[in-house]
């Protein structure tokens, strides 16, 4: 084992914090793993048995599905939990694909449900993405995307019963169990049905983008999607969504998710008057955390975390292509350069609600007391490390210093990023 491995196994590998339950029920499992079948064909079924529907919608997603089931046995070396879990992911996926359809099928009209000028926060993962969305969440008048519903989204949630809604504990219990396997991940990102989340959690409903290999070690389906046409995933985005405000309306949606960097284009032939900001961070400082967080992920469903393989699919060759393909597409006018505010992680961390302030004004939205107040008092009772520190560092990464800064030397200038790694 190299030092640079060595480094990065340091830093994720999480067996030692793995709770003695688990490691029973894992044990035990073993015996028992062909009783959790992740056959393609038995999935389907079980979704149109469990629905009683059988209109999958356009069969786009059947090529990325097969490829998934196939990495999943061949390659993903999951636990019998990690079984357990992949099978319940994809079973709700594809009985959620039903019930999007049937739910057009029995109110036309949801069709004609506008998304108007959504707000889409983009940036690196680990530069202020979740804590802007958090804030931003408090104005009543963004509509944003919680846990519960991007899990079951039919049928259309009620006004009366928003907050009520049975399918809120059910997603909590499904929610909360991911701390409950690797308790370090609970630093790292907060988990719960009423929690807002990212957009990937719909737009897997398509099963291509980055949200499934973030899930699990599946290194052949993630490279064949990778380049995929992803308007399959922003059509039955905008399916979702529509669904969900179909009797619960707000002014605006208000949504996040990092990996919209990637497919910008598709994003905006969907959501032409999408409004954007993107947050900009030292791309060093988020790599480490970046990769602790994924293999906290990884770790809950697999009997072994590769870690060359998060480095590789979460290090520079991610995270530069990404930062200077937008940078090209915003200055060629490919994406509207126009529809889009920067805001820098260090100016949220020093100002927040200065910061704040310039979106709403750079967006001509109406910046009340009424809402800082909201938000003064959510950062009240959320202080950073409230569940604990998440530590990790670039140096346990095994890359050179130099070099990576000189990679993103541009991109720093750009948007003048300082330096959080010396």
């Amino acid at each position: 084992m190299s030092d640079s491995t060595a480094d990065i196994l340091a830093l994720t590998d999480f067996s030692k914090k793995r709770a003695d339950w688990l490691c029973d029920l894992n044990q035990v499992g073993e015996s028992f793993e062909t009783l959790i079948s992740l056959d393609e064909d038995g999935l389907l079924r079980a979704a149109r048995e469990e629905t009683g529907l059988s209109d999958f919608g356009p069969d786009d997603f059947r090529r990325p599905l097969s490829l998934l089931m196939q990495s999943l046995e061949n390659e993903a070396q999951l636990t019998f939990m990690g079984r357990i879990m992949a099978r319940q992911d994809v079973l709700i996926l594809l009985k959620n694909r039903l019930l999007i359809v049937e739910t057009f099928k029995k109110n036309p009209e949801i069709e004609r449900e506008e998304i108007k000028e959504p707000l889409f926060i983009v940036g690196l993962s680990r530069s202020g993405t979740s804590i802007l969305h958090e804030l931003l969440t408090q104005d009543s008048r963004h509509r944003t995307l919680l846990s519960w519903e991007a899990r079951r989204p039919c049928p259309p949630p009620e006004e009366e019963t928003y907050g009520t809604d049975p399918r809120i504990a059910q997603a909590e219990s499904e929610l909360t169990l991911w701390p409950k396997i690797v308790p370090a991940y609970q630093a790292m990102h907060e988990m719960g049905a009423q929690i807002p989340t990212e957009c990937g959690d719909i737009t897997c409903h398509a099963f291509i983008g980055d949200r499934l290999p973030a899930l699990h070690q599946v290194p052949t389906y993630a490279s064949n999607v990778a380049l995929a046409d992803m308007r399959p995933a922003y059509q039955i985005h905008k399916q979702i969504l529509q669904i969900l405000q179909f009797k619960v309306k707000r002014e605006r949606w208000l949504l996040k998710a990092p990996a919209h960097m990637n497919w910008l284009p598709t994003l905006f032939e969907v959501y032409p008057d999408a409004r954007v900001i993107q947050t900009h961070r030292d791309p060093l400082q988020i790599m480490g955390s970046t990769v602790s967080l994924i293999s906290a992920i990884l770790w809950m469903r697999t009997k072994a975390v590769d870690p060359e393989g998060v480095k590789l699919a979460f290090g520079p060759a991610y995270y530069a292509p990404q930062l200077y393909n937008v940078m090209r597409q915003r200055d060629e006018g490919i994406i509207p350069a126009e529809q889009f505010h920067d805001v820098r992680f260090q100016d949220m961390m020093d100002a927040p609600f200065e910061t704040i302030r310039g979106a709403y004004d750079y967006f001509g939205w109406d910046y009340t007391a009424e809402v800082e107040s909201r938000m003064r008092a959510y950062l009240e009772h959320k202080p950073r490390d409230k569940f604990g520190k998440h530590f990790y560092s670039f140096s346990d990464l095994g890359l050179d210093l130099e070099t990576e800064r000189a990679r993103y030397a541009g991109y720093q200038a750009r948007f003048d990023v300082p330096s959080e790694v010396t």
